[in-house]
């Protein structure tokens, strides 16, 4: 059968059916319709708003002959209504249409009942999430994805659609596609909202929508490979929030690292805010994953310094993030600071909240090898900018969940106890960052700080010893990388966190013995305290 714009028949009018809980500029959208010259149909709320507003609105029950009922949780659930969006533009269908006095509906645009809002709301009881859970919404918008209708549930597909109908519906199809996937993505989310609530969470839903492409994987066999985010994640230092600003697209390797930088950079500012009330310019440097530097100052240029200093040879091809905007004299430093006959360290990534374009510049690498990415809530990220979602880990035919890794430490909490003699105020930011490196390095980790900066990072070693040998291991090869001789001179008076308990006395003893003061670790043994 032949049709004329938006896919309706010839010889039906184009219908909007409108019915939305979010009334925002709704009234802007249904003019623009009638403008096109579409009629709106729209019940409760909708209509009056629509009415109030000025555009011309035909009720629901006016095309079904059936009023609302039982409180309103019966308007829009009807044959009319869910006829004119099912059928199809075949004789047979348009004939039953016509026999039964049913218009063809074009365009749905529903958006849903807040239930998710009411499921975390402190004051939620299942009467109360039953009510706010929607269902002739969905429904409609799903009978109108299946009959190929145009289909809105998401607030910003509004003014698209109203564009994309105004050049003409340039790829129709893909156009349709897109709208209607979205629909029954958004859809699936709802309603696993609804069974986790009922459930009491045993049954749930992971809701991902694919934000980029990266070249590979982990290796490069590993492909395709992608950055997903969760749907309803509202964190402004989410993955997907980074903008990509210069160089090659950041691999999935470079999101890894990414994360991590934000896990250590936002856990130093959490330490700091929590016990100091004020978060200092922090600089860190990862490579595979882990720490190889990492620091804190009074200034940016201090910060950049110490941080490089932790271990310029990991460094040098490595991953940086800092906690303040980087200028050309920063970019410089980042590059050349530390290094002999004026080369340059060829960072791979590195990440701020903001880069001047003198410093976009400078950083570039050819090729695009360094990536630059940004994120202004990275900026002085304190207490409020810690992780707090649940944490997913694949294990064959399923996943291991728990929850974030959110602890802070308090120094004034009765839980911290000095074991042995006295600390001083000046350890106590030492400690911090010490605790900050290793609590989010892969265990078993022992780090080593002295005056504001990561000496040496043990990580991924079977036992406590290794782990600290490590760590030692790792401030040699850094003091000889600056030019340091005396060992024992260089980690004089350094703090060290184990991110678990010693079992034996030969982890502190081996620490001891190389200049180590202050030891920083959970309890439980019964052989050390």
């Amino acid at each position: 059968m032949t049709s004329n714009n938006s896919g309706v028949p010839d010889g039906f009018p184009k219908i909007a059916l409108i019915s939305v809980y979010n009334k925002t500029g709704i009234d802007i959208f249904a003019r623009s319709l009638v403008d096109m010259g579409w009629q709106i149909v729209s019940s409760g709320g909708t209509a009056t708003f629509l009415k109030d507003s000025g555009v011309p609105v035909t009720d629901t029950a006016d095309i079904t002959g059936l009023k609302a009922m039982l409180g309103h949780r019966v308007a829009t659930l009807h044959p009319t209504i869910h006829g004119g969006l099912l059928a199809l533009n075949t004789p047979e269908h348009l004939k039953e249409l016509a026999d039964n006095n049913i218009p063809w509906i074009g365009l749905v645009c529903c958006d849903f009942y807040p239930l998710e809002e009411e499921v975390v709301g402190p004051e939620a009881t299942r009467e109360s999430v039953i009510e706010k859970t929607d269902i002739g919404g969905p429904t409609m918008i799903r009978s109108g994805a299946k009959g190929r209708r145009i289909t809105i549930c998401d607030v910003d597909d509004r003014e698209l659609v109203i564009e994309w109908l105004k050049s003409g519906e340039p790829d129709r199809e893909v156009f349709l596609d897109n709208l209607a996937a979205k629909a029954e993505f958004i859809i699936s989310r709802y309603c696993s909202i609804s069974a986790g609530y009922t459930s009491s969470g045993k049954y749930q839903g992971l809701s991902i929508e694919r934000v980029t492409e990266c070249v590979y994987g982990e290796n490069a066999y590993q492909k395709p490979a992608y950055l997903v985010k969760e749907s309803g994640n509202i964190d402004l230092l989410s993955l997907y929030n980074w903008q990509h600003v210069a160089g090659n697209a950041p691999s999935y390797n470079n999101w890894c690292d990414i994360d991590r930088m934000m896990q250590i950079i936002t856990h130093i500012g959490a330490g700091f805010d929590k016990n100091f009330n004020k978060v200092p310019y922090v600089a860190v440097g990862v490579k595979h994953g882990n720490a190889c530097g990492a620091a804190f100052a009074d200034t940016p240029e201090e910060a950049i310094s110490k941080m490089l200093s932790g271990d310029l040879r990991a460094i040098f091809g490595g991953s940086i993030m800092v906690n303040f905007p980087i200028d050309e004299v920063l970019a410089d430093k980042l590059l050349h600071d530390q290094m002999k006959d004026e080369k340059r360290r060829l960072l791979d990534v590195v990440t701020a909240p903001l880069f001047s374009p003198e410093a976009i510049e400078i950083l570039s690498r050819k090729k695009g090898k360094c990536r630059l990415v940004v994120n202004p809530s990275i900026e002085k990220a304190g207490l409020s900018s810690l992780d707090i979602s649940r944490r997913f880990r694949y294990v064959r035919g399923g996943f291991l969940q728990q929850p974030n890794y959110t602890f802070v430490l308090d120094f004034s909490d009765e839980l911290f106890v000095v074991a042995n003699g006295e600390m001083s105020e000046e350890v106590k930011p030492d400690i911090l960052l010490a605790w900050a490196v290793g609590a989010t390095s892969n265990s078993n980790t022992i780090s080593i700080t002295k005056k504001g900066r990561l000496m040496g990072n043990g990580v991924g070693q079977q036992d406590r010893v290794g782990a600290g040998k490590l760590a030692v291991a790792r401030a040699s090869d850094a003091m000889e990388l600056v030019g340091v001789e005396n060992l024992a001179e260089y980690l004089d008076g350094s703090v060290a966190y184990s991110d678990s308990f010693f079992p034996f006395p030969d982890g502190p003893e081996y620490l001891i013995e190389h200049g180590i003061k202050t030891i920083f670790s959970t309890s439980g043994s019964v052989t050390t305290n």
